[in-house]
């Protein structure tokens, strides 16, 4: 059965309503990313049928997902395996996602359900076998054949007529007129304006129907997915009214729906406004969309542009972004379903993970994707050492220098949270539980996002962080991998940063020899990702003729700065520092005695103060440029140079 009949079947099945006191077991299973089985943890049985059942969850679940499911009343148990055929929402501001699942075998569940059905009570019958008699049930295939038959009519006359001039503005004249509403527009994604444009529109100038594809309701029906039937009256959170304004019109209420393309990719929307002489859309209305939907769908079904400029990832190549998660691990993978899980969800996120893993390139992602991306985001680094600037930003007194009361609407990070002193921990959980500060005239409305490098966790055991500020921050946790863990991306991390660095210089793509992405891929970046950018940003640098960077030399567990063939020295022009025969120890001498001499010039002569700058005592700087004058007099022999260490007015 094709998806749409499946729905079809669904929303026309009657479906018995499920109540908590029933205690009716419910648990649900999908495959993760490694074929393997995990429990939806917060999945509720809505109700059910013996066609299938509805379950709600704040997981995003695609329509086609194969699930397995448990079912345990009383002494009646049933393993089932079913199909997610619907999802929906009732409320904009329900964060809950409702999945119709058809299941495989309808005789294994009529047992169960004739069970679960006679524990009820004699009222709770009746309500039941009144809804079932009012309600408009799928009882023949014919039927569905029947709709299937007439799809196809569609179709054929898509195929026929979808490319010439007025089809698309005659289509919505006709969804006017079965819908019975005002208005309809239809809007695909230009992906170098990254705004969603009508292409077609009645009642309405198409020229003016522009904006940013993550504002209103269509942008959340882009952005999500998920099809959306309100009324402005009850569900202004996502309406933008900047239209009616402009075009002195009044919205009443609104159905929307995402149109895909060929791959399956969200490349616009379908809206319909204003229901006459209701105050919204009606179950049938949305059944009708479903197949509009579908037909507009096949219409695009070649639309999928590509631009350099755009900001959502399914409309660029990753180098094409300024800000990417790249990989193709697992860990990637969840790293971005997360990514659509907390975009939109208001309370503040952590971010978990060792230097350089790329804590702040996710919070960006975060609030660039989502609905607070039209607004600013400001970092605070809150291991500075200027504690009165970072004290202003935080904590005002003014409400014009604090970030969170200038930040309203958009996102503030919290760069390094955990070295804030403990006083200054006390004062940042108090505003943001009041949502203001002292006195302040202004409600905070900015998205926190924190991350650290240390164990939060820990810490609040060792009592350095207060306890309720990090289950404050932590209410939702996100963990980021080290490089190490997940050496798989390295390659596709090199690609990425070879193609954005060659980009960036106006040069030819390069590439690593197999050889050395071999030592890349083996080597072990305690810096992580931000230390593996240097070293790609530096092997370009260092080899600006060569397609193919042949060499790459790792010093002391270093980062591979140069290519061995270019001989450049790590020391600047420091001796003998780079000559590998001679002991570790002599050569850091040299250093040490090239520091020393610098500093005892920057002094004037005066070794004394020279000294005291360095932090050691006279008497350790003189022993140190004795060792260091006998390992350079053993390399060249004596030299004519005879440092005086008992006058501090003689310069070196």
């Amino acid at each position: 059965m094709l998806a749409s009949f499946s729905e079809f079947k669904f929303y026309q099945s009657f479906r018995i309503p499920v109540e908590e006191a029933d205690n009716l077991r419910f648990l649900v299973q999908q495959e993760d990313d490694l074929g393997n089985l995990t429990y939806i943890e917060d999945a509720k049985l809505v109700d059910i049928s013996v066609t299938g059942f509805g379950f709600s969850t704040k997981d995003r679940i695609s329509v086609g997902t194969e699930l397995s499911i448990s079912l345990q009343f009383k002494k009646y148990h049933l393993d089932l395996s079913g199909s997610v055929v619907r999802a929906f929402t009732n409320s904009l501001d329900d964060e809950e996602i409702i999945y119709g699942v058809e299941i495989e075998t309808e005789d294994k569940i009529k047992k169960f359900l004739e069970a679960y059905v006679m524990s009820f009570s004699n009222d709770r019958l009746k309500d039941c076998l009144i809804d079932s008699a009012l309600k408009e049930r799928y009882t023949k295939a014919s039927d569905g054949f029947e709709m299937f038959s007439l799809l196809l009519s569609l179709f054929k006359d898509i195929t026929h007529f979808g490319d010439k001039d007025g089809f698309l503005d005659s289509m919505l004249e006709e969804v006017v007129r079965i819908l019975n509403a005002q208005r309809a527009s239809i809007f695909l994604i230009n992906p170098d304006t990254n705004e969603l444009e009508a292409i077609a529109a009645l009642g309405v100038d198409k020229s003016s129907l522009k904006f940013d594809y993550r504002l209103g309701i269509a942008g959340s029906v882009f952005t999500t997915g998920v099809a959306l039937n309100i009324d402005t009256n009850n569900d202004k959170s996502r309406f933008n009214n900047q239209f009616d304004e402009v075009l002195d019109f009044k919205t009443k209420s609104i159905v929307c729906h995402p149109i895909h393309n060929r791959e399956d990719k969200i490349i616009g929307v379908i809206e319909i406004i204003n229901k006459r002489n209701q105050d919204r859309f009606t179950i049938e209305d949305e059944k009708t969309m479903k197949v509009l939907a579908l037909v507009f769908s096949s219409v695009f079904h070649n639309y999928n542009p590509v631009s350099d400029k755009s900001q959502i990832r399914r409309f660029s190549a990753p180098y094409d972004r300024k800000f990417a998660l790249i990989g193709k691990t697992p860990h990637v993978g969840s790293l971005r379903n997360s990514i659509l899980k907390l975009k939109d969800i208001a309370d503040p996120t952590l971010i978990y993970g060792e230097r350089g893993v790329g804590k702040s390139l996710y919070a960006t992602i975060l609030h660039h994707e989502g609905r607070r991306g039209l607004n600013e985001i400001r970092t605070i680094d809150c291991g500075t050492k200027d504690l009165d600037t970072l004290s202003k930003e935080l904590f005002g007194p003014n409400e014009v220098d604090c970030v969170f009361a200038t930040t309203r609407g958009g996102t503030v990070v919290l760069h390094e949270v955990g070295k804030l002193d403990v006083q200054m921990q006390n004062k940042l959980l108090h505003i943001l539980k009041n949502k203001g500060l002292d006195g302040g005239r202004v409600s905070f409305d900015s998205k926190i996002i924190a991350t650290t490098s240390m164990d939060l966790g820990e810490m609040v055991e060792a009592g350095t962080f207060n306890k309720e500020l990090h289950e404050y921050l932590s209410t939702s946790y996100v963990s980021i991998e080290s490089l190490r863990r997940r050496a798989d991306d390295i390659e596709h991390l090199v690609e990425y940063f070879l193609k954005s660095e060659c980009k960036k210089q106006g040069l030819l793509l390069k590439s690593f020899s197999p050889k050395a992405m071999e030592k890349l891929t083996q080597y072990d970046w305690p810096g992580n990702i931000a230390e593996l950018r240097k070293c790609v940003e530096k092997a370009v640098l260092y080899n600006p003729k060569a397609h193919i960077i042949t060499e790459v030399a790792f010093e002391n567990d270093a980062i591979p700065l140069i290519d061995v063939a270019q001989k450049q020295r790590m020391f600047g022009a420091i001796p003998y520092v780079s000559d590998f025969s001679i002991p570790l120890k002599e050569r850091l001498a040299l250093v040490e005695r090239e520091m020393i001499l610098a500093e005892i010039k920057r002094n004037n002569g005066n070794k004394s103060k020279a000294a005291k700058e360095m932090g050691i005592s006279r008497e350790a700087l003189r022993k140190k440029l004795l060792i260091s004058n006998d390992v350079l007099d053993q390399i060249e022999g004596p030299t004519d140079q005879d440092l005086d260490f008992d006058s501090d007015k003689k310069a070196a």
